[in-house]
């Protein structure tokens, strides 16, 4: 006979809820009409919150061996640190462009 796993109802009913504070959090931000950086802080981090959660209990990853949450967690991650990379030298390719056609001119 085989055995399966069920995870209690109300973990599940938590992280409902979670996501309900959560969404509702995200939404006092337009509510309030916070602008700027503050604004999209707020945003990314209730969204990256919300994301981790339903990733971590919804998808079962919590439970998963360390090896395939590696395999699904790295490369997102590596694709991150390499569009900053480029986001930097793209600056800097911006900035000496403009230094050498101000001192061409």
């Amino acid at each position: 006979m085989e055995q399966t796993q069920q995870h209690p109802l109300g973990l599940y009913f938590k992280i409902w809820f979670l996501l309900f504070v959560l969404s509702a959090l995200s939404y006092m931000v337009d509510y309030m009409h916070l602008e700027g950086m503050l604004r999209w802080s707020l945003i990314l981090i209730f969204m990256v919150l919300k994301a981790g959660l339903i990733i971590s209990v919804f998808m079962h990853m919590m439970w998963e061996r360390l090896a395939l949450i590696y395999a699904i967690l790295l490369p997102p991650l590596a694709i991150l640190v390499l569009v900053a990379i480029m986001a930097l030298e793209s600056e800097y390719t911006f900035f000496n462009r403009l230094a050498h056609f101000f001192t061409s001119a």
